[in-house]
């Protein structure tokens, strides 16, 4: 494909940057990671444990690592770590002049604290800390759950003065409490008279997941409904409508939050903004376009991480254009809908379960890839 004909190159004219959701060492060391961030435009990537849990297991690129490992004797987890820990520090130099080139707009790597600390604030500050010293470059982001425990953590580690990924945000709400808890923290580091202009931070806002969820409560309604054809209509309205409706109304209030005194103050101080990114954005329903969660979603001062079929996907048939402010009215009478009778859907209640559901979802890659590396372990100490 020609750079003439990749759309992704299209998305950076309209102040949204393309970054990647997946990382393995074979990316890496085959030279794909680096022409990626050459010809395609991709401009920082993230990881999480279900994407290392498929780097690493039954993958011989880690034996050698595995092995200097046991021979130290490190323990199950620390091998896991080393091994992570050098692909984040080695996709960090790839991405390295990318930071440098957009004065540390992009060029960030994000690592996420454990999944099994999600509800646990103290820990998550200290693994946030710990990770942060040992992987030892300025343009790697901690990733850290938007959960009620994680949001105080992020406040603490911004006032640390760490760059930091906030994910699994689902609800409108969730999304403004993690700005604020940015803004608390960077509020704090200037009260102690500390430099806030090199902090980076991302709120990592879910989409596909929110329609996969939504879609089977509306099939189970479309069922239930029979032959009354006003609440079918209803509820065909907003089939596989929803998240993208919910995102350009989160990117309002990021409109809003930034004209704020408070926000503007600490801009006159070198604050950097924490701009909202678009997660989970492969398309689940092959009814859709594989790429509405691109096409509908452009627009200044965002993040698009796509995974390596959307981004195949984007080069080729994207439609780009600056629409993430269009249709807001049309969004909010959609989003608001989901609570007449004929729909009934408690959309609270259903981004509360997804944040649940997104925290078990890193928890059980994690636990199996604990469980796999430790048989690997095992088999290679027998040797």
């Amino acid at each position: 494909m020609t750079a003439t004909t990749n759309h992704l190159l299209e998305i950076k004219a309209f102040g949204q940057s393309i970054w990647m959701d997946n990382l393995s060492r074979d990316l890496i060391e085959s030279g794909e990671l680096k022409q990626m961030t050459q010809n395609q435009g991709i401009r920082g990537i993230t990881s999480n444990p279900a994407i290392f849990e498929k780097a690493i297991a039954g993958n011989a690129t880690y034996d050698a690592d595995i092995e200097a490992g046991i021979k130290a004797g490190k323990s199950v987890l620390a091998i896991y770590e080393s091994l992570t820990f050098d692909d984040i520090r080695n996709a960090c130099d790839i991405f390295k002049p990318i930071y440098n080139q957009t004065n540390g707009l992009d060029g960030y790597v994000s690592i996420e604290v454990p999944p099994n600390i999600a509800n646990d604030t103290e820990q998550t500050i200290q693994q946030a800390r710990r990770y942060y010293q040992e992987i030892g470059r300025e343009n790697v982001m901690i990733k850290i759950p938007g959960t009620a425990a994680g949001l105080p953590a992020v406040e603490q580690v911004i006032a640390d003065g760490i760059n930091v990924n906030v994910t699994l945000l689902f609800s409108i709400q969730s999304y403004i409490d993690t700005a604020w808890a940015y803004i608390r923290g960077l509020e704090a580091r200037v009260a102690k008279g500390e430099d806030i202009s090199k902090i980076a931070s991302v709120a990592s806002f879910f989409l596909s997941r929110i329609d996969s969820k939504l879609d089977g409560l509306i099939e189970d309604r479309l069922t239930a409904a029979g032959e009354d054809s006003s609440v079918t209509a209803q509820l065909e309205r907003v089939k596989g409508r929803v998240a993208i409706a919910n995102a350009k109304l989160a990117y309002q209030e990021y409109k809003q939050i930034t004209q704020t005194d408070r926000w503007q103050a600490l801009v006159a101080k070198g604050a950097n903004i924490q701009r909202l990114l678009w997660a989970s954005t492969s398309t689940k329903n092959p009814e859709y376009s594989d790429v509405m969660y691109v096409d509908e979603l452009v627009g200044p001062d965002t993040v698009n991480t796509l995974p390596p079929n959307t981004i195949e996907a984007c080069a080729d048939h994207c439609d780009v254009d600056n629409r993430v402010e269009t249709d807001i009215e049309t969004a909010r009478q959609l989003i608001e809908s989901l609570a007449t009778p004929g729909i009934n859907i408690d959309l609270d209640q259903v981004m509360a379960e997804l944040l649940s559901e997104g925290i078990d979802k890193f928890v059980q890659p994690f636990s199996s890839l604990l469980q796999s590396l430790e048989e690997k372990v095992k088999q290679l100490a027998a040797v």
